[in-house]
């Protein structure tokens, strides 16, 4: 079996866990080919966005622990770095990467959605990081994501205590950043997608990149980091194409070389 699709639609590659099975939980043949087709989809010039959901009307019930045992210190780490590819490859592309979830996000499912830089959720789905039901304490990034989204208060409670957290409670609280009905949240996340495709992409990724740079930063350095990027963005093809489509009253075509017509 193929544990990951893979599907263009335009300018959006979406990336589908294929393992319904088992609620597609994620073992090392999942983890390995999701890096490889995240790092694939960052290589490729033809796609802008990234949309990563779940077959079987579930995104991700996380870890597979069926496949688990003790180990020692070396193997384990070998284990989990298979894992945080996934999430470095996320967070190096400068691409926007969407996640669509329905059913269930726990542990690790739930550790790969807040890893996205826009979740759009199922208002029956639900949350959990569940790491702690096996006497783990947490990976895939999560505390990096979980508190940047929910604050470190909140955090620390939803991996002390994993209660899950369903669709509505989860936007409340920023877990999400939109709410579909069930059984849309891919096609919703499509278009948000597809927005963002035909957007700036030399300005998202320095958008990606200052906001994982800036909370480690003095704000003095923040605005060092701002003029940096903000600079080379006014040389940019997409700056030109902005510029000229407000003082032409349209709107504007990102991602073309300045002077060639689509």
């Amino acid at each position: 079996m193929i544990n990951v699709l893979t599907h263009d639609d335009g300018a959006v590659r979406t990336l589908t866990l294929n393992r319904p099975g088992v609620r597609n939980a994620i073992d090392i043949p999942l983890r390995l080919e999701l890096a490889e087709a995240l790092e694939a989809a960052d290589a490729d010039e033809s796609v802008r966005a990234i949309l990563l959901t779940g077959s079987g009307g579930v995104f991700c019930s996380g870890g597979d622990i069926s496949t688990m045992q003790r180990m020692d210190p070396e193997p384990a780490r070998q284990r989990a770095e298979m894992a945080q590819r996934v999430i470095r490859a996320i967070w190096n592309t400068a691409k926007p990467v969407v996640a669509a979830v329905e059913g269930a996000a726990f542990g690790a499912g739930a550790a790969l959605a807040f890893a996205c830089d826009r979740v759009v959720a199922a208002r029956d789905a639900r949350f959990a990081t569940t790491f702690t039901n096996v006497g783990l304490a947490g990976d895939m990034g999560i505390f990096a994501s979980l508190p940047r989204r929910v604050g470190l208060a909140r955090a620390r409670q939803m991996l002390l205590m994993p209660e899950p957290i369903a669709g509505e409670q989860a936007l409340a609280w920023g877990l999400v950043d939109a709410l579909a009905d069930p059984g849309s949240a891919v096609q919703a996340a499509l278009s948000d997608a597809t927005k963002l495709a035909q957007g700036p992409a030399e300005a998202y990724g320095a958008i990606k990149m200052l906001l994982a740079a800036a909370p480690t930063m003095r704000p003095l350095e923040v605005l060092d980091e701002e003029v940096a990027n903000q600079s080379l963005l006014f040389g940019s093809d997409d700056f030109a194409e902005g510029a000229a489509a407000f003082r032409e009253k349209r709107r504007p075509a990102f991602g073309q070389r300045q002077g060639v017509q689509s």
